[in-house]
Formats: structure tokens, C-alpha cells, sequence
């Protein structure tokens, strides 16, 4: 019985090794795979029972893990749709048959339907920002769509945002159409007739929802000790050769008031909503506006929106979001990429095409965002090396070869015994 215990046992080790030496083989043959996750074999004993005077020998038993919590080198290349993840968390991919899975592989390029795919053919999935800026769904795949560029029509992005950072002048002269006697006060920007007098004045580009572009007056004046009014008007619609008055009323007029002592703008207005002509309304801020004894001066305005113009390209930040970039230099959110991860990521199932399952070891998939939860960065222009070390797996393959042999020689020994056991009676 021993000898036969003996041969079994020289096969289980053989088994054992040619377990190790296909991981070795995998692991060679996929050293340059990226985003693979190196494949290990671990052994543990196998025991039979015995009796008491015979012993009956064992064996060994493998189990195959993957290092799929150990990252790779980062390799950063030309391509800004070529993705990975610094840190911890998988891309959220999907396969022809609908199902989502898990990927540290971001070899993406955009497919004829301007889909982003991979080398394995999986689509990258991601949440869309056309309802408004996206959440995601912590504990699963829910509202996740095809990550798509694809948009050759024209598109117009109309204002919505704007500021004003200036000084207004402390020594300008007050401006007050209520002065008495009846009549001969001096009319202010405000009431838009054709001695109207400002303080100060300058002009915005805005943009309207067809891409039109809008020229808005915008006029200070001071109205008393630490008090302005603000009145914004289309241009279109200013009299010839002169700005007053125009054939409409302001489009918004509102008071400012000023602190006396910091001369900053202080009060329940600092800002003002300009509806634009032909667009959205713009929320223009005026927080920034100073009264100090100096003269009118401009030191920065911005006002949102973009006239008609087609994708030329796009931006990934570190954060997720992908961004389409256009002809004037604006840019767009479209979609923003999630990470997935799971509480062991080490016993995900590992599928063919380079992409992880859950399993019942693994725990369940957590969705977030990227740089939060404990979740890693994405960097666009970069790929996750395998991080197979090739002298680790050539080692490795020496000793089971090694070890493969010694098993061997243990059946051929058993092997022998048998046969001339089996012959003694001869």
C-alpha cells in the first residue's frame, strides 16, 4: 500500500509543478499585455489517513491566485485615449453581450461608431452630462452608457456665466435725475432717453442659444454718496452714431451700494441675472467691483459661450471627466468615467479579454469617482504595464523543473519497487 501511496504521491507532485509551470507560462506569454495581472500558484498539503505502522503518504494540492491589487508600471504614450489608473479601482467595461465587467486595460481608441474600445474589444462606460452633472450609483452598473465621441454637426454653447472685476470711480460726479427743483434732475443710463448721462461704461460678448453672438452696453452710474446703478443694454438696439437712446429699455437695471470705508461692494446685490437676447439668461457677477479713488479701470471679464464649432478633439482630467474640446479652444464636459473596486480585489474571477468579475470572494462592486472613496486617479496619455517581473518567472520555472524531475525519479523509484515486488514470486 505504501508504494502505491508513494507513485501517487509522485504524481500529485508532478501535477503540482505542471500547475506552477503553465502559470509561468502564462505569465511569460502575457509580459507585455496591459493591464494583465500576474497569475501565482500556491500549494498546500494533502493528507491521507494512516495506521499505526503504515503510513500512507499524501500529496499536494494548487490553488492559482492573480496579483490583481498589484499595479503595474505606469507607460505614458501619444495618445490621449490610452487610460490608467493610478491607484486603486477598475475601469467599468462592457462586452457585446451587455454584460459590465471590470479592467485595468485602457488601450482605448475611438471605434466607427466613436465609441472608445479596447484591445479585447470591451466599450468603456461612463456616466453622461447630458441631464445635468452626474452621480454615481454606489453599489451598482445603474444609468452607465457607452462613453461616445461622436459629433461632426456643429455646436453652439450659449452664456450663462459671466463677471466683471473693476474700480469705479470715488470722485465721479453724482448722477441723480430727482434732484429738485422738478425737472432738473439729469437723467440717469437707466431711464434711456437722449441726454442721459454715466459714469462709466464698457461692453461684453455674449452668446445666444443659436450661437449668435451679443454685444451688451453695460453702464455705471453713480447716483449718490456710495451708490450705482447698473444697467445693461442691447447693442443692436442702440440709436445711430450715438448710445442713446436705445428703442428698448435695459435689458436689467439694479442698484449697487459700496462700503464707505473699504469701498467694496457690499449689500444684497453683487451680481445681476441679464436676460439675453435670443439666449439663456446670464448670471453676471459684479462681487469683484471696487469704489476707490482712481479712475474707471477694467481688470478682467469673462462671459461664457462659444459660437458655433465642432469637435476637435477631446481631454481626459484625472478626475474622470472627459471633456470635448473645440475649435476655440472651449471645451465641454461630455462623459465622466467612473472606477469600480471591490473588498478583495485579488479574488475577482478572472475572464478572458483581460477583465475581472465579481465573485463570492471578491465582495460586491462599489462605483464611485475617481481621486475619492480611496479610489486612484485616472491618467490620460498612459497604460498600465503587466506587472509580470520576466527573472521572477524564469526562476521560478528553473525550480519546478527542477522540483518536476525530483517527483518523477520518486514514481520511477516506486515504480521499480513494484516490479520487483511483483516478481519476487518467480
Amino acid at each position: 500500500m505504501s508504494l502505491y501511496g508513494m507513485m501517487r504521491t509522485g504524481v500529485s507532485g508532478m501535477n503540482a509543478q505542471a500547475n506552477r509551470l503553465s502559470t509561468v507560462a502564462e505569465n511569460i506569454a502575457n509580459s507585455s499585455t496591459n493591464g494583465y495581472k500576474r497569475a501565482s500558484t500556491e500549494f498546500s498539503t494533502l493528507l491521507v489517513p494512516s495506521t499505526q505502522g503504515s503510513y500512507n503518504s499524501g500529496g499536494v494540492t494548487t490553488t492559482v491566485r492573480h496579483s490583481i491589487s498589484t499595479q503595474g508600471v505606469l507607460q505614458y504614450t501619444t495618445s490621449i485615449t490610452d487610460l490608467a489608473v493610478d491607484g486603486d479601482g477598475f475601469f467599468v467595461v462592457e462586452g457585446t453581450g451587455g454584460q459590465p465587467y471590470l479592467t485595468r486595460a485602457g488601450s482605448f481608441v475611438l471605434d466607427g461608431e466613436g465609441r472608445l474600445i479596447n484591445a479585447a474589444g470591451f466599450q468603456l462606460m461612463g456616466y453622461s452630462y447630458e441631464n445635468g452633472v452626474p452621480s454615481a450609483t454606489a453599489n451598482g452598473y445603474a444609468d452607465l452608457t457607452a462613453v461616445t465621441i461622436t459629433q461632426p454637426e456643429l455646436v453652439a454653447t450659449p452664456s450663462r456665466n459671466g463677471m466683471i472685476s473693476a474700480n469705479l470711480p470715488l470722485v465721479a460726479s453724482i448722477v441723480d435725475n430727482t434732484a429738485p427743483p422738478a425737472g432738473a434732475g439729469i437723467p440717469s443710463a437707466g431711464d434711456n432717453v437722449a441726454n442721459s448721462q454715466y459714469s462709466a461704461k464698457t461692453s461684453l460678448v455674449a452668446y445666444g442659444s443659436k450661437g449668435e453672438q451679443v454685444l451688451l452696453d453695460v453702464y455705471f452710474t453713480k447716483t449718490g454718496d456710495d451708490t450705482w446703478e447698473v444697467a445693461v443694454f442691447d447693442r443692436a438696439h442702440g440709436a445711430p452714431d450715438t448710445s442713446f437712446p436705445y428703442t428698448s429699455g435695459p435689458l436689467v437695471s439694479d442698484t449697487l451700494a459700496f462700503n464707505s470705508t473699504t469701498g467694496k461692494i457690499e449689500g444684497a446685490t453683487t451680481g445681476i441675472s441679464v436676460p439675453v437676447p435670443g439666449g439663456d439668461m446670464l448670471e453676471l457677477d459684479l462681487s469683484r467691483l471696487t469704489q476707490l479713488d482712481a479712475g474707471f479701470k477694467v481688470a478682467d471679464a469673462k462671459v461664457d459661450g462659444a459660437p458655433p464649432n465642432s469637435i476637435e478633439g477631446i481631454d481626459v482630467s484625472s478626475d474622470g471627466i472627459v471633456y470635448a474640446q473645440y475649435g476655440d479652444g472651449s471645451r465641454k464636459p461630455l462623459y465622466r468615467i467612473p472606477l469600480a473596486t471591490v473588498q478583495s480585489p485579488d479574488q475577482l474571477q478572472v475572464l478572458s479579454g483581460n477583465v475581472f468579475a465579481e465573485s463570492t470572494g471578491s465582495g460586491t462592486v462599489r462605483v464611485g469617482f475617481a481621486g475619492a472613496d480611496g479610489l486612484g486617479k485616472i491618467a490620460s496619455g498612459a497604460l498600465e504595464n503587466s506587472n509580470v517581473d520576466i527573472a521572477e518567472e524564469l526562476t521560478s520555472m528553473i525550480e519546478s523543473q527542477r522540483t518536476y524531475t525530483a517527483n518523477s525519479k520518486v514514481f520511477q523509484t516506486g515504480s521499480d519497487l513494484m516490479e520487483l515486488l511483483v516478481n519476487l514470486k518467480r
